[in-house]
């Protein structure tokens, strides 16, 4: 029967001034109560939000948490601790960096391109005079990472010091080149695969995301993709996650990245939203049915309509109804024709239970700030209040700190003004003030125009007075501000 209106547990939504929301009220169409709302304001806003938690009686708060806060919603967990976040901050930790996906590999033993992780910048360079090359350089951590502008190729020692002098990344962060078919993003709902696609170079590039010219398709993606995917979210007790796999030329699959935080359709967002009211009702709603290899068939539809369709349902298979078509209906997967409707007993959507304890405390693995201090280009006069031994090996994979003491954090504001961005686009030959108000009105906030910029430079098209060619050169110019 599931819980009674008064037995439900209430539900916080957790926003971020400057940062996109990820989950709204149509996500959670039907729940019977209501739903509070509680906005960090960042710098120091800690203690007010804890308060407003409490005083709205929130029992859940849901939502991702960007990485420059991150170290601070631990702090404010830990001082709520019988609000359930969801994702949970140990969920959250790969959100972080790509330091800390990698740690999170590491110590689940699951495959990745072989990486290097350096503070001390004086052992890298070593390092890295001696290493085979090409090499992959990523900017590991910082408010922003997307579409593949801080990731980078170097062919030589000579590009790779001549790279970091320019970006001054910190930690240095690389790994072995590994040649791909392509790359594969699956998204997960309760370790359930409910959407996955190629991502494949251009012709001649290396690059797979669409934002750099990429092409992608949903057709036959392989059983060894998928079940590495939900091996990883396992891994991270994830009610929803994402992952990027790399389909080696080799054959082998490697994680790239994975993360709660991640772009999706907004059907996709509301399925999320209906299998969190499905577990937190403990089965009074309708758990959705998401047969698997749905997305080859969504995929067919324009990506433009598939932005806007919402609260897509399938029925069950039922031999009586529909087995004329689903019961004969055979997919070549995993080297034998199955039947597809099979596959949802193998691949099924779990009910996530929350963990009693911290697995990633910061103490031990925050590494950006207890480490922040060997960075070379923020500071070289200060010397560190935490002990900092020497990394064992060739790379510094075992790196550690020894007994740390609490270093404290300044945190990072991350806000642009829309003055900010009136001024950008101004800047782009063609584009004048009315054309912004244009952009900014379509769009409706600064943040919604930043991620299109990002992530679908060619819908800004779709704006009064905006052509594909202008949209190209507010890209385009926007790469040469990242820089």
């Amino acid at each position: 029967m599931g819980l009674s209106n008064k037995e439900l547990p209430k539900l916080g939504f957790l926003y971020l001034d400057y940062v996109l929301r990820f989950f709204d009220h149509s996500n959670f169409k039907g729940w019977p109560n209501k739903i509070e709302t509680v906005t960090y304001h960042w710098k120091n806003d800690k203690e007010r939000f804890i308060k407003e938690v409490k005083r709205k009686k929130i029992d859940v708060l849901i939502g991702n948490i960007p990485s420059t806060a991150y170290e601070t919603f631990r702090e404010i967990a830990r001082e709520l601790p019988d609000v359930r976040f969801i994702p949970s901050l140990d969920t959250q930790f790969s959100n972080k960096s790509k330091e800390n996906v990698t740690r999170f590999a590491w110590k689940y033993n699951l495959p990745i391109p072989k990486t290097y992780i350096y503070y001390n910048h004086e052992n890298a360079y070593k390092f890295l005079k001696k290493a085979k090359y090409p090499k992959i350089v990523k900017k590991s951590y910082g408010p922003s990472n997307y579409g593949g502008y801080f990731v980078h190729k170097v062919d030589s020692y000579k590009e790779a010091k001549e790279l970091f002098a320019e970006k001054k990344y910190h930690p240095m962060y690389f790994q072995d080149f590994v040649p791909m078919e392509a790359d594969i993003r699956v998204m997960l709902i309760g370790h359930k695969p409910v959407c996955a696609f190629w991502r494949r170079a251009p012709e001649g590039e290396w690059l797979t995301n669409t934002s750099q010219g990429g092409s992608m398709d949903y057709m036959d993606v392989p059983k060894s993709v998928l079940d590495l995917a939900v091996k990883v979210s396992k891994a991270a007790n994830a009610e929803y996650w994402a992952c990027d796999v790399a389909y080696g030329k080799d054959g082998k699959v490697r994680i790239l990245e994975c993360a709660t935080a991640f772009a999706a359709f907004p059907y996709i967002r509301d399925w999320i939203g209906e299998y969190l009211m499905w577990s937190l009702s403990k089965g009074r709603f309708r758990k959705p049915n998401t047969p698997m290899f749905n997305w080859e068939e969504l995929g067919k539809i324009d990506p433009s309509l598939l932005r806007t369709m919402r609260h897509i349902t399938f029925g069950a298979y039922s031999p009586s109804y529909d087995g004329a078509y689903f019961g004969k209906k055979k997919k070549n997967y995993g080297g034998k024709e199955v039947y597809i409707h099979k596959l949802d007993r193998k691949y099924k959507m779990y009910d996530v239970v929350p963990r009693d304890y911290e697995e990633w405390p910061s103490e031990k693995w925050n590494y950006q700030d207890k480490l922040a201090n060997m960075n070379p280009a923020k500071n070289k006069s200060k010397k560190s209040a935490t002990e900092v031994p020497n990394p064992v090996g060739n790379d510094e994979s075992n790196e550690s700190v020894k007994n740390p003491e609490p270093v404290a954090k300044k945190e990072e504001e991350v806000k642009i003004s829309k003055k900010e961005l009136k001024e950008f686009l101004t800047s782009v030959e063609g584009i004048g003030k009315k054309k912004v108000e244009n952009i900014l009105e379509h769009f409706g906030s600064v943040d919604k125009v930043l991620d299109t910029i990002h992530t679908d430079a060619k819908s800004l098209a779709d704006v009064k007075g905006i052509t594909s060619k202008l949209a190209k050169k507010i890209k385009n110019a926007f790469k040469e501000l990242l820089k």
